[in-house]
């Protein structure tokens, strides 16, 4: 044994080592009288963990393609549910369906958000200190906790998917197809919740290939089980099992590719490739470790609910507006500009992973300036790339609409919500990389201040003024109809709708980016305590 794995193993044994002091002493068994050297070199490069040896610019890379390329997976799913059942004889209802379940599909990846900021925060950091035997007891309780989290979520979902199908205003063939599918759905949520779990361990130590290669596993998986089961006939080619189960088939494939992917990332977990490792004696629960986690959690969980939440309104906004103008296909047209916005902001989401898992590591070195240094290189690459992709959409939204569906209903409308996503694409950047790195940096109670003000002050009141929508009232708090002043028809003609929602929608992200990028500036997320 190396005197590397010896202190390693003192490390994972030593009764010495509390997690939660910030700063703490680790009693060496061997090399007593070496000094320890510092954690970055005089020239920027790493000396410690998976990123050792690379300077900023290669860490920056080799963080962000591979996680890139696992959000384009990871969209992908989506993708192809919806590209499959707009391809169903019932189209438009099964699209409705798919869009519908989208939503209730973000509220289980906000739970598991939540435990995974902590998780990557946590490991970065604890990395960032040279701190091995802390970050595999995260690791371990991470797993632990995703686990019991996915049981508990799958279940709250599966007895409340009827009552949210009422809610949706959705025909009574798509309220059907919703519920097939989220009734299976919600069976394969434990799974969904390790996976995403592990890959947010696997980002904060590092090592951006292994979510990538479970991506691709449950990519390949839900492609093969969901075209094969659903009976779909796409581009020419039929499904040779012939089962025609519809939209059941593509549930069950989602579900299947869940399941690959979290095996996968469990195996690398296990196997100690990320300078962390996976052991059972660490997956028992730790009071003060799950502390730590909830600690950065629910500050993260209360900011991506109350998003959820107040995009949930928006949803409903659809709805309203479905009946209002008494035109069916407005969700599914809603969804499928989503599912291509999606695409956009991914080297984004790329470059906000980066940032927050540099921005961690950097910090834990008390280089606060190569932190900031690190979160701006980010931002004005994500900007550049968003920018092209949103030229992209400005100028050749049909195109791109025709790759998702024929339905007459879906070409009228998404080429115009293209257009407007693709005009604030470079705020949008700015946000997103901005606000995920504050978030690595552990600033989550003023990112869930800054978000919450954001959608509640912000969007929702937009949207609804600008859109056109009459709202409802329930009849507990007395019936009747908020009637719209509709602002954008009376000032610029422009009739009250989807198109209209989206602009609304679009002007907020204008809004948001400026907001995160003053509390940047300001600074104060480099003082955060994790």
């Amino acid at each position: 044994m190396t005197s590397n794995q010896q202190h390693e193993d003192a490390n994972d044994r030593n009764p010495c080592i509390d997690p939660d002091q910030e700063e703490m002493v680790v009693i060496p068994t061997v090399n007593v009288g070496v000094v320890s050297q510092p954690a970055i070199s005089d020239d920027g490069r790493f000396r410690k963990g998976r990123l050792a040896g690379l300077n900023m610019n290669q860490a920056i890379w080799i963080l962000a393609w591979p996680v890139v390329t696992e959000s384009f997976l990871n969209s992908f799913v989506g993708l192809v549910d919806t590209k499959l059942s707009a391809s169903l004889s019932e189209g438009e209802a099964a699209t409705d369906a798919i869009g519908g379940a989208s939503y209730i599909m973000w509220f289980i990846g906000l739970i598991i958000m939540a435990l995974g900021v902590g998780a990557t925060a946590l490991i970065s950091r604890s990395i960032g200190k040279g701190r091995m035997g802390v970050a595999n007891t995260v690791l371990g309780q991470t797993m632990t906790l995703a686990a019991i989290l996915g049981v508990f979520v799958g279940v709250g979902i599966w007895l409340i998917v009827p009552a949210v199908a009422n809610l949706l205003n959705m025909s009574e063939q798509a309220s059907d197809f919703f519920i097939s599918y989220m009734t299976i759905i919600a069976l394969g949520v434990p799974m969904a919740s390790v996976l995403f779990g592990m890959i947010a361990c696997s980002r904060g130590a590092g090592d951006s290939i292994s979510p990538l290669k479970a991506m691709i596993a449950r990519n390949i998986v839900n492609i093969i089980a969901s075209w094969g089961l659903s009976g779909i006939t796409i581009y020419g080619l039929t499904s040779p099992l012939q089962l025609n189960l519809g939209i059941t088939g593509i549930a069950i494939g989602t579900v299947a590719g869940d399941i690959v992917g979290a095996a996968y990332i469990v195996h690398m977990a296990r196997s100690g490739k990320w300078s962390i490792k996976l052991k059972p004696s660490r997956m028992r629960l730790h009071r003060i470790t799950i502390w730590r986690l909830v600690r950065l959690g629910i500050p993260n969980f209360l900011e991506t609910f109350g998003l959820w939440i107040g995009n949930f309104f928006i949803i409903l906004f659809v709805g309203f507006l479905t009946v209002q103008l008494n035109t069916d296909g407005l969700l599914g047209a809603h969804i499928i500009g989503i599912r291509i916005e999606a695409f956009s902001f991914m080297p984004g989401f790329g470059m906000g992973i980066a940032a927050a898992t540099l921005a961690g590591q950097y910090l834990g070195m008390k280089r606060p300036d190569l932190a900031k240094q690190a979160v701006f290189r980010c931002t004005m690459i994500a900007t550049s790339i968003m920018g092209l992709i949103g030229a992209a959409f400005i100028l050749i939204p049909h195109q791109i609409t025709a790759l998702l569906s024929d339905q007459p209903i879906h070409q009228e409308l998404v080429p115009q919500l293209l257009i407007i996503c693709g005009i604030v694409q470079i705020p949008f950047a700015i946000s997103i990389v901005f606000r995920s790195a504050m978030r690595g940096a552990g600033d989550v109670k003023v990112v869930m201040a800054l978000t919450w003000t954001a959608t509640y002050a912000l969007r929702l009141p937009i949207a609804y003024i600008l859109s056109g929508v009459d709202i409802p009232i329930p009849e507990f708090l007395g019936g009747g109809i908020l009637k719209n002043p509709d602002l954008l028809h009376t000032t610029f003609g422009i009739e009250s709708g989807l198109v209209a929602l989206w602009i609304g929608l679009c002007s907020e992200m204008v809004l948001r980016g400026i907001i995160f990028a003053l509390r940047f500036f300001q600074g104060g997320w480099l003082k955060a305590k994790v």
